[in-house]
């Protein structure tokens, strides 16, 4: 197990690939952390 182990994370990183042990960033929660982000109200006082 290290750098010539495809199924690591530390494998992973050395080949420059990505599964289940070195998942890639997900794009939908992104957009989706975005679009409640915005839904919210921007001033802090128009709630109350």
């Amino acid at each position: 197990m290290g750098k010539g182990d495809r199924r690591t994370k530390r494998g992973k990183i050395y080949r420059g690939t990505h599964g289940n042990s070195r998942s890639r960033k997900k794009e939908k929660a992104r957009k989706k952390r975005a679009q409640s982000r915005s839904a919210e109200p921007q001033d802090p006082g128009a709630a109350r």
